[in-house]
């Protein structure tokens, strides 16, 4: 498959942009799209700065860095901190960022584009001292036309300066990070050339035998000329293969748009699906007088989806359930910047789960997440806002002061840049909103919303995430009807009953605990489309001093599975499934932990077992003794058993058929003795990240799961981004390199540099080094 923004091993091309510090790219020889990374060697500093945005400043001083990059989460827990509870107590304000450049005169006659992935918040972009615009919205994309305002040729230089500001807090109810968090590009086109997020892709027939693959192109002229141009489509499959060509000649007048509708049919296309999620890709050429002015390529899946009143949801005619969790923008220990391979391993997790579906809760997110959802097969609900103009908690001070004049532009920007991933099923515009939605005025501003997405998009449906929709009367007021597919966090019952009530009505759970009930309401209902667990990890913020995590998640903050985990993976993996868990206190007053080693063995003996089990019957030693067998409930409930605490061995064998298919066996530990490392890969390409996991092992080879010992990382090879155990109340620095154990486990998150060689070491205890091999 060809690689986006790698159009140049077709045509041929490259970009003069030389960085100040002798940094060089490719001098400019080519007349075609060219796109820079733009994230290296920035200069920073954490404060405000008066006259930072003026050309002859002097930030010699200031920090200099790569971006993207989360000053908050380099910043220490305080109570005392606006974020307060739902920004998890870590500190805001103002940063300012610096970049200087040069160009290569060849490009004085191009237009030149800054683009932004995300700054968080209230962005406002400087090109040498002229202000480019502001963008209150941290999640969203955005890019300006920089061209009029820069300077061309030898020993000339360019500033670029951003300031980013979240002063003003409460401005969330969960983190949110500070700064350039996402990456940046700088883009150089001929005047006449393809539009930002200007090709449309969309397969409206979709079969095993042939399909539709439509492509809609908008060029733009901004040259002082009318010119003939020629759009070229090239389909690419999945192995690199050029399938089809299509040409159309267009005349475009100066200052002037168009957009060119193209058709290619491809024979015997590989359908977009979970299992083998196949993507294809096509070539944009724009020619003029013979000459290849612009090229751009797009990816692309074909396949076919479906919402039904009745079946719920189909994949290429395949009716199945959407499995999903809703994930906040925040990794842990990294903070606001997640990259793509750390997500990468997040989301195996989930899959390895039984996940097949995502909610980006409650706003867009990084390109190269929705890029990912691609790659590894999983359906996404793709979210617009977390609130429109009423505020949810009292003093918040976010999006809502915005909505009303940014709304349009902001979900414009989201569906125009999102709308050609194959993941992409459907849109939510909103979560559990406030604002009055049994008046017109309620009605309209949903109504806006859907109406502008169908229109830049009318290939999907909308929804969005109601709440308490009973009390506030959009169950008999008509509301639910203007909707594509009815949205409702929790209160399940609700939703399978106004269904049965009103049976044209198209229902998803768009948010919805780990309680046996609430799966039911799934498993027993065709019509419901899926559901989606809040959430599949844990995530910073939205909890109460001294917790600075919200613990609600499937895997806590580095990937450690937990009850709920395990449960959901009992109900909604299609392998076969054996956990055993047990009460952590007498009388079953604890939590229920994976594990056979209690806090307190001098007073432990009433030991509360649950199996999470989808086999036919699971049969339960303890040393080698039968305590019974069990069949599976009808209604997939865990199989309990009472048994009086002994050291030793508890184990599980989970039988299908009569036959054994999966087994857990848990050994009591004893003192800790030594640590053990590990990591989520064995080899890892220069500048993708890592996890290395030291866990702390008593000394026949158990873990230890109430270890809580300080351990110390030394590494080579690779750049600590951070250090985490995923307690939900430790108030530990995240950018040392150093942690204290929690459930006998800690991590260091690295990014590759080379080969990656780990040295974990604590007082008391054997000390371990891991070494990984640098990938191609």
């Amino acid at each position: 498959m060809i690689k986006k923004n790698v159009a140049a091993r077709i045509i041929g091309f490259t970009l003069g942009v030389v960085l100040t510090s002798a940094v060089t790219f490719a001098q400019s020889t080519a007349e075609i799209r060219t796109v820079n990374n733009f994230d290296q060697e920035w200069s920073f500093i954490q404060e405000d700065v008066s006259g930072a945005e003026k050309v002859d400043f002097i930030d010699a001083k200031w920090r200099k860095l790569n971006i993207p990059h989360d000053w908050s989460i380099e910043g220490k827990y305080d109570k005392t901190n606006l974020t307060g509870r739902g920004g998890g107590y870590l500190p805001s304000g103002i940063g300012w960022y610096r970049k200087t450049f040069s160009l290569d005169d060849k490009l004085s006659k191009k237009e030149i584009s800054i683009q932004f992935d995300g700054v968080m918040a209230n962005s406002e972009v400087w090109i040498n001292g002229h202000l480019l615009g502001k963008r209150p919205y941290g999640y969203i994309s955005f890019n300006y036309d920089l061209s009029k305002y820069l300077n061309f040729g030898k020993g000339k230089t360019n500033i670029l300066a951003v300031k980013a500001d979240n002063t003003v807090q409460p401005a969330s109810r969960y983190y949110t990070g500070a700064g350039i968090y996402r990456h940046v590009r700088l883009v150089a086109t001929d005047p006449v050339h393809i539009d930002n997020w200007g090709v449309y892709i969309t397969t409206p027939n979709a079969t095993a035998k042939s399909a539709t693959v439509k492509v809609q192109t908008n060029l733009v002229n901004n040259s002082d000329k009318d010119v003939q141009a020629n759009i070229e489509t090239v389909v690419i499959d999945p192995n690199g293969k050029v399938i089809k060509s299509v040409q159309s000649k267009q005349n475009i007048a100066t200052k002037k748009s168009i957009k060119v509708d193209q058709e290619i049919i491809v024979p015997s296309p590989k359908l977009w699906n979970l299992e083998t999620p196949d993507l294809y890709q096509t070539l944009s050429k724009v020619t003029v007088n013979g000459k290849v002015i612009d090229d751009e390529i797009n990816t692309f899946g074909i396949r076919s989806f479906e919402f039904d009143a009745a079946k719920g949801f189909s994949l290429n005619g395949k009716n199945f359930k959407l499995k999903g969790v809703c994930l906040h923008h925040d990794a842990g220990a990294l903070g606001a910047v997640v990259p793509k391979s750390a997500w990468k391993f997040r989301l195996n997790m989930l899959k390895e789960a039984g996940v097949n579906a995502i909610r980006t809760a409650h706003n867009p997110v990084a390109p190269e997440f929705l890029d990912l959802c691609d790659e590894m097969g999983f359906l996404v609900m793709d979210e617009t806002f977390d609130t429109w103009t009423s505020a949810k908690n009292n003093g918040e001070k976010g999006y809502n002061r915005f909505f009303t004049e940014w709304w349009e532009r902001d979900t414009r920007d989201m569906v125009m840049r999102d709308r050609n991933h194959p993941s992409i099923v459907i849109y939510s515009v909103g979560n559990e909103i406030h604002d009055n939605l049994d008046n017109p005025e309620g009605f309209k501003k949903y109504k806006d919303q859907q109406d502008l997405i169908h229109q830049l998009d009318p290939s999907k449906p909308v929804t969005m995430a109601l709440f308490r929709p009973a009390q506030s009367k959009v169950y008999t007021n008509g509301f639910v009807e203007t909707m594509d597919v009815v949205g409702q966090n929790y209160r399940e019952n609700e939703l399978v009953a106004i269904h049965n009530q009103k049976p044209t009505l198209k229902v998803i759970g768009t948010e919805n605990t780990h309680v046996i009930q609430q799966y039911l309401a799934l498993r027993d209902n065709p019509f419901m489309a899926g559901q989606f667990l809040w959430t599949g990890f844990d995530y910073l913020g939205e909890e109460d001093w001294p917790k600075i995590t919200n613990g609600q998640g499937l895997f806590d903050r580095i990937g450690g599975w937990k009850q709920q985990s395990l449960q959901r993976q009992s109900w909604w993996s299609e392998k076969p499934v054996v956990h055993i868990m047990r009460k952590e206190e007498n009388a079953g007053a604890g939590a229920w932990v994976n594990n056979w080693t209690p806090t307190d063995f001098d007073t432990y003996d009433d030991a509360k077992v649950a199996i999470y089990s989808n086999c036919d019957e699971v049969e339960l030693f303890l040393n080698d003794k039968s305590l019974g067998v069990k069949p599976k409930p009808a209604d997939d409930s865990p199989r309990l058993w009472d048994v009086t605490f002994e050291k030793g061995i508890i184990k599980a064998v989970g039988k299908n058929k009569g036959k054994e298919v999966q087994s857990e066996a848990l050994i009591t530990a004893g003192p800790p003795v030594k640590i053990v490392l590990s990591s989520n890969e064995s080899k890892v390409k220069s500048g993708e990240v890592v996890y290395v996991f030291a866990k702390v092992y008593d000394d026949k080879g158990n873990l230890c799961p109430n270890a809580d010992n300080l351990i110390k990382f030394n590494v080579k090879g690779g750049e600590i981004l951070g250090v985490d155990n995923g307690d939900i109340a430790s108030h530990e620095m995240y950018k040392a390199k150093q942690r204290h154990a929690y459930d006998g486990t800690c991590a260091v998150i690295i990014k590759a540099t080379g080969n990656i060689e780990v040295e974990a070491s604590a007082d008391g205890l054997e000390g371990k080094t891991i070494k990984l091999e640098s990938a191609k």
